[in-house]
């Protein structure tokens, strides 16, 4: 566990995450090129929603990526409580913005295939209205932070905010199962075969992954910067930038 502790410093972390950040947005660029040649070019149209379907290689890793960030920002909550570790708060800081920005994106590619899919852009579904709520929980995420002043006092009351949030993520998921609501189930999952062609697949799994790449690479961009304010007079950080400015 030496290890663990070692990089949960931020005079650890901060060159790591500088090193690390340009090679997760390369492969964020090169894979999500790659994924939108297939989904846009190479798969083919499908016989029920006709060329609207194809909004799915946007919508659906944007849907995934919502749910998945906060439940990752729970789970750095959970060990800012449990080891009250500076850098964990920071991380949970640092993909809020990320995973707002996915959930927007969700909710509006959704409204966009829901009109041609569904005959109009918005209904209070439950997997849509529970989404929603999911985009204030961010928002609420980031402006309780803003609201304090006391960085500690504001990473325990964020962090609590998003350990208790997090209950609305299973309830987008399995929304479709336990209510009757006009969107679709899911096309994907562990259990049964996938609902469409392995190329349409192979493509929204890849954009998926390159949505992945681009939350780690921009979590860890936002992480410095939230260093740079929090640990401005620490000599380390007055160290390392005399070293870079060599």
């Amino acid at each position: 566990m030496s290890w663990l502790y070692r990089f949960a410093s931020p005079a650890t972390f901060y060159p790591l995450a500088g090193k690390l950040a340009p090679w997760f947005f390369a492969a964020s660029a090169v894979t999500g090129l790659i994924g939108l040649y297939i989904g846009l070019i190479e798969a083919p149209t499908d016989f029920q929603q006709g060329e609207a379907y194809r909004i799915i290689y946007i919508h659906v890793p944007a849907a995934w990526m919502s749910m998945f960030i906060y439940v990752l920002m729970a789970f750095y909550g959970i060990l800012f409580f449990t080891f009250n570790t500076r850098l964990s708060a920071m991380m949970m800081s640092a993909l809020a913005p990320t995973g707002a920005m996915f959930t927007f994106v969700a909710l509006w590619t959704g409204a966009l295939w829901g009109r041609p899919t569904w005959g109009t852009y918005w209904v209070w579904d439950a997997r849509l209205t529970s989404e929603l709520i999911l985009l204030f929980l961010y928002l609420g995420f980031m402006a309780l932070q803003a609201a304090i002043e006391d960085p500690r006092r504001a990473d325990k009351a964020a962090a609590l905010l998003a350990i208790v949030g997090v209950v609305n993520v299973p309830i987008i998921y399995f929304s479709v199962q336990w209510w009757n609501t006009l969107h679709q189930g899911a096309s994907v999952s562990l259990t049964a075969s996938p609902k469409m062609a392995m190329i349409m697949l192979t493509g929204m799994l890849i954009m998926a992954f390159s949505a992945w790449m681009y939350t780690i690479g921009a979590s860890l961009l936002r992480v410095r910067a939230i260093i740079l304010e929090r640990e401005a007079g620490a000599e380390w950080l007055k160290r390392h930038v005399a070293e870079q400015a060599r």
